[in-house]
């Protein structure tokens, strides 16, 4: 199944993270002037995404996606050249104007990731931070072209990589947001 890709940082099998990732430097595609941003602590639920609003590498039929503190995103080179992707969607993507590639997207709205952005930590200069532990929005990928029929051949895939495969996010995500759900409407004591 190595025929089948994934993402470049994961097609050649899971590289593990040191667990002592402390941060650092995300840095866009652009050969001048690139865009900095820099993320101070570690990376959370990291994970390859088929959504069609992540940004992927040319190629790539899934993101590499994680989230941190909002609080701990500094955008220290080049700022002038981000732009929010869509300013009604409720990750607020902030993407390089020259090159595209999605720098942080902060969650603003009363949402149970209110106080996160997503980052994609195959951009970060330094390494170790930590692998992707499952594969969210599998059947997106149908919606960006891919051919319904290789879906079985992906999820296998997607398993050898021991990337689990979910149509949503992962179980205890799901349970979070349910959560976070019932709480707010006061069906569990907050």
């Amino acid at each position: 199944m190595a025929n089948v890709g994934i993402h470049p940082d994961v097609d050649g099998g899971l590289k593990k993270g040191s667990g002592l990732f402390a941060g650092g430097t995300l840095t866009c595609e652009c050969t001048t002037k690139p865009v900095k941003v820099k993320i101070n602590g570690d990376i959370a639920h990291n994970h390859a995404c088929g959504c069609t609003k992540c940004w992927k590498p040319v190629g790539a039929n899934f993101s590499i996606v994680a989230v941190v503190p909002t609080q701990a995103v500094e955008v220290v080179e080049n700022g002038n050249k981000l732009a929010v992707v869509d300013p009604n969607a409720l990750i607020q993507r902030h993407a390089c104007k020259e090159c595209g590639v999605h720098m942080y997207g902060p969650v603003d709205r009363d949402h149970p990731f209110n106080g996160l952005s997503f980052i994609h930590p195959e951009r970060f200069e330094e390494e170790g931070w930590a692998e992707p532990a499952f594969a969210a929005f599998v059947s997106s990928i149908i919606e960006a072209g891919y051919d319904p029929s290789e879906m079985d051949a992906i999820r296998e895939r997607l398993v050898e990589l021991d990337l689990a495969p979910y149509d949503c996010l992962s179980p205890g995500l799901m349970d979070y947001i349910a959560t976070w759900a019932a709480k707010k409407s006061g069906v569990l004591a907050a």
